[in-house]
């Protein structure tokens, strides 16, 4: 069935309100549910598994330096509604199949809260995983203002998770921010994207094998997947009604697979003012916008000379990425529309400074170590693809333990044929360069030769992130700062049947 686009106006997630305030800490208590919710007009309620009950979960906006302190509750079903594959590690028949675990994907988080994929737990914390560290967790937000995102991390089945509905916005703001009268409330919005797909009975769709079959196997992980519908905040195709002036939009990769290449139908440009961990030292104005799963682009878009358009955000991001299909224009290749037919509430005051905040450029010489770091894929004992990070799998012994308050230079060197974006948690990190390297050379003699010279990133990739997008037969140089925290963390890559199936590493911070 073909669903129509644009009959469903975009839904706003409710900011969720703290239950209490303790010796300088808010409390919040927020609650993993099954839930139904309509996600189009034309489908039945859906049945989802949401923050609160809801998808996406209620967006939390916090001040810089309030500390912040979150019971989350798991009472969901015993039995999932996703197939679990038993053969992929944390997943197997001995475990419990609902498992959950958050992970606030931005933040500079101590250890014991960030959402470790073996602290999991199940139903009212009747049972635990190997390095669960309590029911509450702790959310310093010392860091800048920045568009944050939380979602589950469960070893094994995160996929599957997120794919329910587990996934929310999460916005810290700063003084400095605050005084540059960027557009706010109620003009400041959270687009969480999503891909998904349903069966004609309105319940969500996940392959429980790949296609074709490749395994005995059954049910069996896939190495990617790629729904046939796009949900911006919880709708199929939604629309927007906007007044002919500035608005703030705060895109969020949470699919699975998915990159997008992001456009306007009228040409205009993206004014981009942040990236994963906040704003950048100035605007870029940008036709399109490559976001990759876990990545996020602070952007403003100009309404006030587009009086009565319609306005449609496309996506040509082939999937995968880069060298898959390109995507349908009616169905994969629309994300939203805005109608530019609200009459004006007033001046618009907001502005858009011509620089937005000092970003210090760090210097390879800074780093005292350098890593190269290969990203690869082998085929499992049942001839599927499994990726991995540096050869190794997840359970190995850790390699990576830099020190607090050094630097080091992560080269991601990329020997497979698709992207795949790069998340360290804890740290935020700067981009260095990117370089080609001789795939033939390398298939035939196992050398890493560079082709080209080293490209350095694009303005809008010149700020602070969290997540690079590693591309194919490139090397791809980091430069992270380590800290503010010692302790256990992890790397992986944020295509979550990847990560799922191995393509995820520990790394220890010491002092």
């Amino acid at each position: 069935m073909m669903l129509e686009k644009f009959v469903d106006p975009l839904p706003v997630m409710d900011t969720i309100q703290p239950i209490s305030a303790h010796k300088g800490s808010d409390y919040y208590e927020v609650t993993m549910k099954e839930g139904k919710q309509q996600l189009h007009r034309d489908l039945p309620p859906t049945s989802i598994w949401g923050y609160n009950g809801q998808i996406p979960g209620p967006t939390f906006k916090v001040k810089r330096n309030q500390t912040v302190r979150v019971l989350w509750k798991n009472e969901l079903p015993e039995k999932h509604f996703l197939p679990i594959d038993t053969t992929v590690h944390g997943a197997g028949k001995n475990q419990p199949k609902v498992r959950t675990v958050v992970h606030l994907h931005g933040g500079a988080t101590p250890d014991t809260s960030d959402g470790y994929p073996d602290a999991w737990f199940t139903k009212g914390f009747k049972e635990t995983g190997p390095f669960f560290a309590g029911e509450v967790y702790t959310y310093p937000n010392r860091q800048q203002a920045a568009t944050l995102w939380y979602h589950d991390h469960a070893i094994g089945i995160t996929r599957l998770n997120i794919y329910a509905g587990l996934a929310g916005a999460y916005i810290i703001h700063d003084e400095e921010e605050e005084a540059m009268s960027l557009p706010a409330h109620p003009y400041d919005i959270p687009l969480v994207i999503m891909d998904r797909s349903f069966n004609k009975d309105g319940s969500l769709y996940y392959p429980s094998e790949p296609d074709p079959p490749v395994s005995e196997v059954r049910p069996s992980t896939v190495s990617t997947f790629f729904g046939d519908t796009i949900l911006v905040n919880g709708k199929v195709w939604p629309f927007l009604e906007v007044e002919p002036r500035r608005y703030r939009f705060r895109l969020i990769n949470a699919s699975n697979s998915r990159t997008y290449q992001l456009s306007l139908s009228n040409g205009k440009p993206f004014i981009q003012i942040g990236s994963d961990q906040g704003l950048l030292s100035a605007p870029v104005h940008v036709s399109e916008i490559l976001l990759a799963p876990a990545e996020r682009a602070d952007v403003i878009i100009d309404f006030s000379s587009t009086s009565g358009e319609y306005i449609t955000i496309h996506n040509r991001a082939p999937a995968p990425f880069p060298t898959g299909t390109v995507p349908d224009p009616d169905t994969t290749g629309v994300l939203m529309q805005f109608r530019v037919i609200k009459t004006l509430q007033g001046q618009d005051i907001s502005s858009i400074p011509s620089t937005l905040r000092f970003v210090p450029r760090l210097k390879k010489r800074h780093a005292i170590q350098t890593r190269d770091l290969f990203l690869n894929m082998v085929h499992d004992q049942y001839g599927r693809e499994m990726h991995l990070l540096n050869h190794q799998l997840w359970d190995e012994p850790i390699t990576e333990m830099p020190r607090l308050g050094s630097s080091e230079v992560w080269n991601f060197i990329n020997i497979t044929e698709g992207s795949h974006p790069i998340h360290l948690h804890l740290v935020r990190f700067q981009i260095l360069d990117r370089q080609t390297i001789d795939k033939k050379i390398y298939q035939s003699e196992g050398r890493i030769v560079p082709t080209g010279p080293r490209i350095k990133p694009e303005p809008n990739e010149q700020g602070w992130k969290d997540t690079v997008c590693a591309n194919p037969w490139e090397m791809t140089r980091i430069i992270v700062p380590f800290g503010p925290y010692t302790g256990l963390y992890v790397w992986h890559c944020h295509i979550l049947e990847h990560e799922d199936y191995e393509m995820m590493r520990p790394y220890v911070v010491i002092r």
